[in-house]
């Protein structure tokens, strides 16, 4: 299976990238110079759309993870939406979320997020 990815930007300083298929050792290259060049953009937040996410092996994983500590250097999110039950899986079996908020959907983290907002407004 290929994989598709696009990236767009949500909003200034918020990138979104969705990925479509399966993220393996031939696809991660892909991948990562997606991600490359969406922290090119010095965003505060990358976002892993995964509803279309069928497959993901460690090359994957490897890619995010790196993608996640690129990010925590300057101080900004990686999070992850719509990540299917076998993807999830992959994530616990390595555990590679151990600080990371997950999302049913994008509409879900920004009420999260307004949410978090209101309440540092008081």
């Amino acid at each position: 299976m290929q994989l598709n990815v696009t990236t767009k930007e949500k909003s200034p300083g918020v990138q979104i990238i969705s990925l479509i298929g399966s993220l393996n050792s031939k696809t991660s290259p892909m991948l990562e110079k997606e991600v490359n060049s969406a922290l090119e953009k010095s965003p505060d937040m990358l976002i892993f759309d995964l509803e279309e996410l069928k497959y993901i092996s460690s090359a994957g994983i490897r890619v995010i993870l790196i993608a996640n500590k690129a990010m925590k250097k300057k101080n900004g999110k990686a999070m992850f939406t719509n990540m299917q039950p076998q993807i999830k899986k992959v994530f616990e079996i390595v555990n590679a979320l151990p600080n990371q908020q997950v999302f049913s959907s994008v509409e879900e983290m920004d009420i999260y997020l307004d949410a978090m907002q209101k309440q540092v407004l008081g």
